[in-house]
């Protein structure tokens, strides 16, 4: 299989042949970088700054919106299923009527998904890989394009002494099981794309082996989106605190992007735009 340039995503195609930018919109109360950013003081969202910070995420260069109701920060505490539904569903029809965008629905809620489909969602991103009951059986229905990551055990105890014997090596095994389980439950393998899931359940030196050893992932044939933006991971490397991390955060993306990294999930849209285009000047990508 060659590797794949577009992705059909509900109607709005997404080209893969040069770097493409995911832009971070949570609907939280506690994600580690945004939560409560768009939560008023009744714990309703703010659509209109949802809609706003949106609509500036595409004039500074995001191709993808990525909508979260729930936090799978280190730690986080799971969030009720409909509490989920009652933050991302409207958000989810409001931005697809309004951004020139796909709209990516972060979720491992299998009803989260089938409702985001019928209200103009472009994307399903599962942190938790498709693993709850009857999440395969609704992607395969719904015909959206998802992204699978890898997370060693669950957000609340991940960060607690992760191991591997080879990590890039024990990653793709993973990727490779969900593959055949995803194509074998209906989902098209031109419509998977893989995330290795840096901070999921990972120490910083096995953060930094995924990077080193990200192009060996491009031998599964399938997309690949990276999210560092902000992490921990920057924060031991630079010792900034998380208000301090754009620098390193797009300094991250772009050697993701050099390792063979397709979508890069980011907080600081425009700052990440700029670096794409410089990366694209140097290897004469665009003139």
């Amino acid at each position: 299989m060659g590797e794949i340039d577009s992705i059909d995503c509900s109607g709005k195609w997404l080209d893969l042949r040069t770097p493409q930018i995911m832009g971070i919109l949570n609907l939280t109360t506690d994600s580690f970088s945004d939560g409560g950013q768009f939560i008023t003081r009744d714990g309703s969202v703010d659509t209109d700054q949802v809609l706003r910070a949106a609509e500036q995420m595409v004039v500074d260069g995001a191709t993808i919106i990525d909508l979260g109701g729930e936090s799978t920060r280190p730690g986080a505490v799971p969030v009720a299923e409909q509490q989920e539904i009652e933050r991302v569903a409207p958000l989810v029809e409001l931005l697809a009527s309004r951004i020139d965008a796909i709209i990516s629905v972060d979720t491992s809620s299998p009803k989260l998904m089938s409702e985001s489909a019928g209200l103009g969602a472009g994307m399903i991103n599962d942190v938790r890989g498709l693993a709850r009951p009857e999440a395969l059986a609704v992607v395969a229905e719904s015909g959206l394009p998802v992204c699978i990551m890898h997370m060693q055990g669950q957000p609340n105890t991940m960060q607690d002494q992760p191991v591997y014997n080879s990590i890039v090596s024990e990653v793709i095994g993973y990727f490779q099981a969900r593959i055949v389980e995803s194509i074998e439950a209906g989902i098209d393998k031109r419509k998977i794309l893989i995330d290795p899931g840096f901070g999921f359940g990972k120490t910083l030196k096995h953060n930094l082996e995924l990077l080193t050893g990200l192009a060996e992932f491009k031998t599964l044939g399938l997309p690949i989106l990276v999210g560092i933006s902000r992490k921990a991971m920057i924060g031991q490397m630079t010792g900034r605190p998380l208000d301090e991390r754009v620098s390193g955060s797009v300094a991250a993306a772009m050697l993701t992007i050099q390792n063979g990294a397709n979508i890069v999930r980011v907080h600081d849209v425009a700052a990440t735009r700029d670096m794409i285009k410089i990366h694209l000047a140097v290897t004469g990508e665009i003139s």
